[in-house]
């Protein structure tokens, strides 16, 4: 559990921490749509690169992020398993009723597991290198257009902030509700199923308890310190929009356009 890096901050000096919020909001929404968008290895390959450089820029090991990404890494394979098991398309491999191996379902798998993994990677570098204040900002201003359709631009960045900041939170809680329930004599991945599931009750219930607790504890803070969502705010730090953002987003077009030029002259996969 407090191998998951998603939501946490790591303070630094990096061009990536230097770049406006909303610069690094706009490329990672960017980026992750052209994972949709591409449809063969030429994409996948130059999506993979930018991504490395990008991490390698944020001052943070690889490592890191390679070891955020482990305790998902089950549930990237059962959806990847999935995929490659009951996709059928090109040279068929394998073929047994309902499940078949062909060259199209494996190509497709590949492809899926290195979207998953590039997503993290990017939403990871995100969080990593913006605080979670100005992640605030950078959502409410550019959700602001939607204030003029009497969207609570406001409301929502704050609760979509809310609920990034405490992923960490609840994570460490839950390390500290399953080493208590170890002290009692619980064993965790042993047994059936069906008992592997009655062993999650004891961890979930608390965890219920204590998330209602916090959002009980913050919701007081918050109405002290004179926090109303009918209000109009000011922010104390003003965002800067500058040189190397414009930058970033010039990139971000190229990249778009690299793609899309890729999946015009690469064709449908191999």
């Amino acid at each position: 559990m407090n191998k998951l890096i998603l939501g946490r901050y790591f303070p630094g000096n990096s061009l990536i921490h230097q770049l406006d919020p909303r610069a690094k909001l706009l490329a990672a929404i960017g980026f992750i749509a052209l994972l949709f968008v591409a449809i063969n290895w030429q994409s996948y390959l130059l999506l993979i690169v930018c991504a490395l450089i990008v991490m390698r820029m944020s001052g943070i090991a690889i490592k890191m992020y390679i070891r955020g990404v482990r305790p998902l890494i089950w549930l990237i394979l059962f959806t990847v398993t999935l995929q490659v098991l009951f996709t059928a398309g090109g040279t068929i491999y394998l073929d047994c009723g309902p499940i078949t191996i062909s060259k199209y379902g494996l190509i497709n798998g590949v492809f899926i597991f290195c979207r998953f993994v590039l997503i993290i990677f990017i939403s990871t570098v995100v969080t990593l290198t913006t605080k979670p204040i100005d992640l605030t900002d950078g959502i409410n201003k550019l959700l602001s257009p939607l204030r003029f359709l009497k969207v609570p631009v406001d409301d929502i960045s704050l609760m979509l902030t809310i609920a990034l900041r405490f992923i960490p939170n609840l994570l460490d809680e839950t390390q500290k509700v399953m080493d208590a329930q170890r002290a009692r004599g619980t064993t965790f991945g042993e047994g059936s199923l069906v008992e592997q599931m009655k062993k999650l009750v004891p961890i979930i219930m608390p965890l219920f308890v204590s998330s209602l607790n916090r959002a009980e504890d913050m919701a007081d803070v918050m109405e002290v310190r004179g926090y109303q969502s009918t209000r109009p705010r000011t922010s104390f730090r003003k965002l800067a929009w500058k040189k190397q953002d414009t930058i970033a987003i010039v990139i971000m077009i190229i990249l778009t356009g690299i793609i899309v030029v890729l999946r015009q002259l690469g064709g449908y996969y191999p």
